[in-house]
């Protein structure tokens, strides 16, 4: 079965950044489509950014500007840069993926503390 890790959460401070990594594994599939939201507690689900296809990104509008996604050729992992994190970044942060579609297979989130 398919199984996405993410990896690269931490407690940083205010100002600073981290890198989170996604990484397929339990499978020779290439994602071509790659995501991440996040979750804060007791709140919703957060779009944060999306590549897909030959590499149009999106991002959320709270993070626009401050965090980039990027993948390997090989479609075998995706990261996200987070810079100039706030306190209102902290949240569980999920990676998605899919051949086609970014919300074919899901991890299990990591997670990251911005301290002010």
């Amino acid at each position: 079965q398919v199984q996405l890790v993410e990896s690269g959460g931490g407690l940083v401070q205010a100002g600073g950044s981290l890198r989170l990594s996604c990484e397929v594994s339990r499978t020779r599939l290439s994602m071509g489509a790659w995501g991440w939201y996040r979750q804060a507690p007791g709140k919703q689900r957060e779009f944060v950014a999306a590549i897909v296809g030959g590499g149009t990104v999106r991002y959320g509008d709270s993070v626009q500007g401050r965090f980039s996604i990027s993948r390997d050729k090989f479609g075998r992992t995706a990261y996200l840069q987070m810079n100039s994190l706030q306190p209102e970044d902290t949240a569980v942060y999920y990676c998605s993926a899919g051949t086609r579609n970014v919300n074919e297979y899901s991890g299990q989130g990591t997670q990251v503390t911005v301290s002010s």
